[in-house]
């Protein structure tokens, strides 16, 4: 017999396959026993959950059953029964056992027993294995299934961005160069300069860090579009919320104005939250339990709450109210700066204790592409603020006016040359949208409760750090 069963569905077995001979395959997490019978406990990476292998020792090889240890890789076939112990509804007893993989228990990492996070991280082509790495890549799978149900369901199209560019969207110039010109023998212009017409696009190209420009051409044919793609940043940032290499979900509306804007947000995060409680009920149980207690609570809080609309300047009020009363912030407060971590976290944990939407920023502070607003000082951003991570998306009403945008570029004195065709979208056909972006580990950290952004991917790009 080799007909598997994946472990997930052996467990929530149909009562027509209890007492009939299953197959399962899988990796050992646990072996114990006595000189009769051993108890192995076996995971396939289709849950949280292990199923128990009950194996009468008589039946068995001894030097078999040695080799079967923590790590191993194992095929049963075995007669699947109601379980007798505490734990588990169903068991199998075991009548075949095949090894496909040892494990050498002297120098296997994954012992039972526990491990830091910072171990884990040296060891990523092994830490998927764990309880906790596995629950982490299920979640990502199923909020990476919500998105595209979330926006399938609206009527908006998946568009495919590129990854190459010669433009940088957010004018940061943090940008991974990609080129095919020997770097140990660059070709030179007369005057020293590197020769860009010998590269293979005939221009400095770099890996995009936003697919937000493209997606605005589609919004201008399509109505809505959404992106979902992996964006790179060269920013050389060692914190517990920055990667090099991460994923990116950008929708972008034609005919949205600002109401409709934080409303999609709104709505968007609440769906992805619900489908989580909905569909990753075993293993957030697992992370509530092991990683963040808080965790089930926090997620329910925020689909069961409004999310507060609030200006940045009334947020700056509030803020220095709470500076006057003795708050005391590590980085000071004022209108016109770019709000801190700590500033966005007390806003939404301690004063209003639910996820908050700051709109209308300092110009100052915000792209070139934002939308103004009639005072001159502020545009119509967007960023939508949650508890313990702060900033989850950041959006805006985009400026459809062609005067007021280029007004805009040559006060930043931003390179357009490059940026012809979305200046087009201006001066042929302009209409108003807005769009915005959430950065997929950002919502991971939220819905896993880990810690550091590093361990809600599967294998992190940081500063100095490329394994894998």
């Amino acid at each position: 017999m080799d007909k598997r069963i994946i472990i997930d569905q052996l467990l929530k077995a149909p009562e027509a396959l209890i007492d009939t001979t299953v197959n399962v395959k899988g990796w050992v997490r646990t072996k114990r026993g006595n000189k009769n019978v051993a108890f192995i406990a076996l995971n396939d990476g289709s849950t949280i959950n292990n199923i128990q292998i009950v194996v009468d020792i008589a039946n068995f090889e001894e030097d078999q059953l040695r080799r079967i240890t923590t790590g191993a890789c194992i095929s049963v076939d075995g007669l699947l029964v109601r379980s007798q112990g505490a734990g588990q509804s169903v068991e199998i007893q075991a009548s075949k056992i095949l090894i496909y993989g040892e494990a050498d228990p002297e120098t296997y990492p994954l012992q039972k027993k526990g491990h830091s996070m910072e171990f884990l991280r040296e060891i990523g082509h092994l830490r998927i294995r764990t309880n906790t790495f596995g629950a982490v890549c299920r979640i990502r799978h199923q909020m990476s299934y919500a998105i595209h149900t979330f926006f399938h369901q609206k009527g908006f199209f998946y568009f495919h961005t590129p990854l190459i560019t010669a433009s940088d969207c957010e004018g940061a110039g943090d940008m991974f160069q990609v080129t095919t010109l020997n770097l140990n023998d660059l070709p030179r212009k007369e005057d020293g300069s590197i020769d860009y017409d010998q590269d293979f696009f005939g221009k400095p190209t770099s890996l995009t860090v936003s697919g937000q420009l493209e997606g605005e051409l589609g919004a201008t044919a399509l109505g809505g579009i959404y992106t979902f793609g992996p964006t790179f940043r060269a920013e050389n940032s060692n914190t517990p919320r920055h990667l090099a290499e991460f994923w990116m979900i950008e929708p972008e509306m034609a005919f949205y104005d600002l109401d409709d804007l934080t409303a999609i947000e709104e709505e968007f995060i609440k769906f992805c939250v619900k489908w989580a409680l909905d569909n990753c009920k075993d293993d957030l149980e697992f992370l509530n339990k092991m990683i963040d207690k808080g965790l089930i609570e926090r997620l329910q809080s925020v689909i069961a709450t409004d999310f507060v609309r609030l200006p940045y300047t009334e947020g700056i009020r509030i803020l220095e109210e709470a500076v006057a009363k003795g708050h005391k912030f590590e980085f000071p407060v004022s209108w016109g700066i770019d709000l801190a971590s700590e500033h966005e976290r007390y806003l939404v944990e301690q004063h209003f204790k639910r996820p908050v939407i700051m709109i209308d920023y300092p110009k100052e502070i915000k792209a070139f592409y934002m939308k103004q607003n009639d005072d001159g000082r502020t545009v119509q951003g967007t960023d939508v603020l949650f508890p313990q991570i702060g900033e989850i998306i950041g959006g805006s009403v985009r400026e459809e006016n062609y005067d007021k945008l280029m007004t805009r570029i040559n006060e930043l004195n931003i390179p357009m040359k490059d940026m012809w065709w979305y200046l087009d979208t201006r001066r042929y056909g302009s209409c108003p949208h807005a769009g915005f972006g959430l950065g997929f580990e950002r919502l991971m950290l939220f819905v896993t409760g880990m810690a550091n952004i590093r361990d809600v991917i599967p294998f992190p790009r940081t500063p100095k750090t490329a394994e894998f």
